[in-house]
């Protein structure tokens, strides 16, 4: 089965009130452009894994960037004893220490090819692959000096969280009192080298998850050292790293506060509004967590959102009702047409065609997707979509 890589990360996204257009990479900084929505795919498949069981699918594996070498580990594999059994099958501190002492002890390429034999045979790794990927990125980091240099020995197996890792590490080794000052120059390396590129975006959108780490998960904290950054373009990529570490929570070995199942518009409805649409585009993910994957009643709660970005929830759902049902084509139809009126029916289509391209990598599925809807305008909007989105792939 193929995943939602991005095409271009997370995932997730573009931002669907001011960018329901394709994204292209720019080849200088572009103002107020969030990041690619296909990233966002990360944020279902973590919140719904678990309940997902055995049907989720094994990812196929894209290497961003292979060193033409082993990494710098050169050591030959050494027995490291595989004890997260019984008591501890579901034990994520066990799994934390294998892999870590993986990576050190072995190397990094090691490391991810035991995480891809356990991933098809385990429940529990499948439902943690995207954490796991970022203890084997933090335990990487320890080996290199820059992200750039840690980048080269990456691999994007469940949705990119090795590099994620790498900051988590990086950053913690700077330290909070230093991290403001050296903000811009962490991931300067790589953009020095390739531009705003994909390798560029992984970076400052793993700032993110790295500040969320430092400041102990403050996301309002971790958003305003987001802003210190030089650029629209790296706050609103930094931001979304900061969301997704927010709402990627298993209650258990990542609690957050920034949460509330009493109100799950909760903190979009709180946070500032340059970073709002990022958070709607993925707060149904979350919503559809704690409401018992209640669709209609999610229908509902969106359309209680601000004005501005009432569609970015509703396509957020969309990209939802696309990935809790394997983007099946009949049923995410059938989620899509609980919507009430034309406006929430069309986003969700919107949502769910690009979750289809993105998901298969290909325009063929999506286009049967839109072709089984009846109603003209939601077809003609589906095709529409499809096409200038497949484009960018």
């Amino acid at each position: 089965m193929k995943i939602k890589f991005p095409a271009l990360l997370i995932l997730s996204i573009i931002g669907l009130a001011a960018a329901t257009l394709p994204w292209k990479w720019p080849a200088t900084p572009q103002l107020n452009s969030p990041p690619p929505e296909q990233f966002f795919g990360q944020v279902r498949h973590e919140l719904n894994g678990v309940a997902a069981g055995n049907n989720i699918p094994t990812p196929s594996v894209r290497v961003l960037e292979t060193a033409s070498s082993t990494d710098s580990s050169t050591k030959e594999l050494s027995p490291i004893k595989w004890d997260c059994t019984g008591a501890n099958a579901s034990n994520f501190d066990c799994y934390q220490k294998y892999y870590t002492g993986l990576v050190d002890q072995a190397s990094i390429k090691a490391a991810f090819a035991d995480l891809k034999a356990r991933y098809p045979k385990d429940d529990y790794t499948r439902s943690m692959c995207h954490p796991l990927t970022h203890v084997i990125g933090k335990a990487a980091s320890a080996k290199f000096a820059t992200p750039g240099e840690a980048y080269k020995y990456g691999d994007s197996f469940c949705w990119s969280g090795y590099y994620h890792g790498v900051l988590e590490g990086i950053i913690g080794r700077i330290g909070f009192t230093n991290l403001a000052g050296q903000l811009d120059s962490i991931c300067a390396d790589i953009r020095d080298k390739e531009g705003y590129s994909f390798n560029y975006y992984n970076c400052v959108h793993g700032l993110g998850h790295g500040i969320m780490a430092i400041t102990q998960d403050e996301l309002f904290d971790s958003l305003a050292l987001c802003d210190k950054l030089t650029g629209s373009w790296e706050q609103f990529s930094c931001g979304s790293g900061a969301y997704m570490e927010n709402i990627i929570v298993d209650g258990k070995n990542h609690v957050t506060k920034f949460l509330n199942p009493s109100d799950p518009l909760y903190p979009c409805n709180a946070s500032p509004d340059k970073y709002k649409n990022t958070c709607y585009l993925m707060q149904t993910s979350y919503m559809l967590k704690v409401n018992g994957r209640n669709f209609a009643q999610t229908f509902a709660s969106c359309s209680k959102v601000e004005s501005a970005y009432r569609d970015t929830c509703y396509q957020s759902l969309g990209r939802d009702a696309s990935g809790q049902n394997t983007s099946d084509v009949s049923a995410t139809k059938v989620v899509c047409l609980l919507g009430r009126n034309a406006e929430e029916q069309s986003n969700c289509v919107i949502g769910a065609a690009k979750d289809f391209v993105s998901y298969f990598h290909s325009d063929v599925q999506a286009k049967q997707f839109c072709n089984a809807f009846d109603d003209t305008g939601l077809r003609q909007i589906c095709l529409s979509t499809t096409a200038s989105y497949y484009s960018i792939f």
